[in-house]
C-alpha cells in the first residue's frame, strides 16, 4: 500500500470521526476505509472501553452480533497475551499476537480461539485521545498464510487511533444526550451558521443556566457556547484544521468544571454546529464502587488501577504510597468484594457491572439505538 494511499485513508477516517454521528455508523464507515488501507480477514472488531477502568462496554463486529461468553470469560479470567486492557495500558498501544508469543502463537489460547473463526494473525490497538483517555480498541485479523502486518500498516493504525477515540467518545456522548436518563446526562445543542439555536435535547436548559452569562428564558446563549461555535466555523474554513473537534473547559456558576465539545455538521449541505455539554469528570465508576461495595476513596483509587492492570509498584508510584500500604488496601478490597485475587476482582466487577452493559449494547446495535459507554447502573 503506497504512502499516498495511507495518507488519504487517514484523512478520510479523521473526517468521519470529526462529524458527530452514531457509533455503529462510525464503525461501519471506518471499516470500509480500513479494508483498503490495511487488508485483513473478514472484518475489524471495534470495542469501546470505560476510560476509568479499561473494561469493555461494547463491541462491533459485522456478522458477530453476540460476542461468545467464553471469550469474555477468557479475557478477564485467563492468563494470556494480547489482552485488550494490557495493550491499552502498554507503552506502544499496539501489539500483534505473533510478536507477543515470539512467533509461536500456538502457545496462546487466544490464537486457538481466533483460528476457530478463521483468523491466524491478530493485531490489537488502543484508541486513545490526544488528552490521554482510552475510549476503545481495534482488532484486525489475517487468515493463515497471509503476510504479516507491516511496520507501515501498524504506523497507519496508530496514526488514526486518536481520531477513532475522539469519534467514539463523541458518539457515546451524543447517544447519551439523545437518551438522557440520569442527572448529569450530556446536553446537545444544534446551532445554525449564525449561532441561532435550531434544536436541543431535553434538559439542556439546565446546562445553559449553569454556564456564566447564559439565560435560557431570554434566549441568550452563554458566551462560551458562542465562542466555541465560532471556533468550529473557523475550522471548517481552514482546510488544515477542518477535521478538528473544538473543545473548551468552563467553570460553571456552581463551581464545577464543564466540558464543551463542538463539531460541524455538513450532511444536509447547510453548515450546522453541534455542541455537547457534559461534566468535566463524568466517570461513574467511583459511585458504583461506593454503592456496591462500600469502598473508601483510597480503596476506589487502588481498585481503579487494578482494573487497568497496574502492578503493586505502579499503584504505589501513582498514588504516592508504599507497597505495603497498597497491599493493606488490597486486603481490605478483597474482603469487601468477596474475592481472593486481583484477577477475580477484575472478573467480578466486569461481569457484575460491565457485562450487562456490553450485552445491552449488542441489543441496541441490532435495534438502531445509541450505544452507551457507562457501566450498568443497577
Amino acid at each position: 500500500m503506497s504512502a499516498d494511499t495511507l495518507r488519504r485513508a487517514a484523512e478520510k477516517i479523521t473526517r468521519l470521526c470529526a462529524e458527530p454521528r452514531d457509533l455503529v455508523s462510525l464503525w461501519q464507515e471506518s471499516t470500509e476505509v480500513l479494508a483498503h488501507a490495511v487488508p485483513h480477514y473478514w472484518t475489524p472488531c471495534f470495542y469501546t472501553l470505560d476510560p476509568a477502568s479499561l473494561l469493555l462496554t461494547s463491541h462491533f463486529h459485522l456478522g458477530l452480533d453476540e460476542f461468545p461468553n467464553e471469550w469474555l470469560a477468557a479475557e478477564y479470567y485467563t492468563e494470556d497475551v494480547n489482552q485488550i486492557a494490557d495493550v491499552a495500558r502498554s507503552t506502544t498501544g499496539i501489539s500483534t499476537l505473533h510478536e507477543a508469543t515470539n512467533g509461536i502463537p500456538a502457545n496462546s489460547p487466544r490464537w486457538h480461539r481466533n483460528m476457530s473463526m478463521g483468523g491466524d494473525q491478530e493485531l490489537v490497538a488502543r484508541l486513545r485521545t490526544r488528552s490521554g483517555e482510552v475510549w476503545g480498541a481495534l482488532g484486525l485479523y489475517r487468515a493463515p498464510q497471509e503476510p504479516m502486518f507491516t511496520h507501515a500498516e501498524k504506523t497507519f493504525v496508530m496514526s488514526v487511533a486518536p481520531a477513532l477515540a475522539e469519534g467514539a467518545r463523541n458518539a457515546l456522548l451524543l447517544g447519551q444526550a439523545r437518551e438522557p436518563d440520569y442527572a448529569d446526562a450530556p446536553g446537545l445543542l444544534i446551532l445554525d451558521d449564525h449561532w441561532e439555536l435550531e434544536s436541543a435535547t431535553p434538559g439542556v436548559e439546565r446546562w445553559l443556566s449553569e454556564l456564566p452569562d447564559g439565560d435560557w428564558d431570554s434566549g441568550r446563549l452563554p458566551s462560551s457556547v458562542v465562542t466555541l461555535a465560532g471556533r468550529v466555523l473557523n475550522m471548517t474554513e481552514n482546510p488544515s484544521r477542518s477535521t478538528d473537534i473544538a473543545v473548551s473547559r468552563v467553570l460553571s456558576r456552581t463551581g464545577r468544571w464543564v466540558m464543551l465539545h463542538g463539531a460541524c455538521l455538513t450532511s444536509t449541505g447547510d453548515r450546522r454546529i453541534a455542541i455537547i455539554i457534559e461534566p468535566a469528570n463524568p466517570s461513574r465508576l467511583y459511585p458504583l464502587l461506593m454503592s456496591a461495595y462500600g469502598l473508601t476513596e483510597r480503596e476506589k483509587d487502588v481498585t481503579r488501577l487494578v482494573l487497568q492492570g497496574a502492578s503493586t509498584s505502579q499503584i504505589a508510584v501513582e498514588l504516592v504510597l508504599s507497597a505495603h500500604t497498597v497491599q493493606q488496601h488490597m486486603k481490605s478490597i478483597f474482603d469487601k468484594t468477596g474475592v481472593r485475587s486481583r484477577r477475580d476482582l477484575v472478573g467480578k466487577i466486569f461481569f457484575a457491572h460491565y457485562e450487562p452493559r456490553f450485552r445491552d449494547n449488542e441489543r441496541r446495535a441490532l435495534n438502531d439505538q445509541p450505544l452507551r459507554g457507562e457501566p450498568w447502573q443497577r
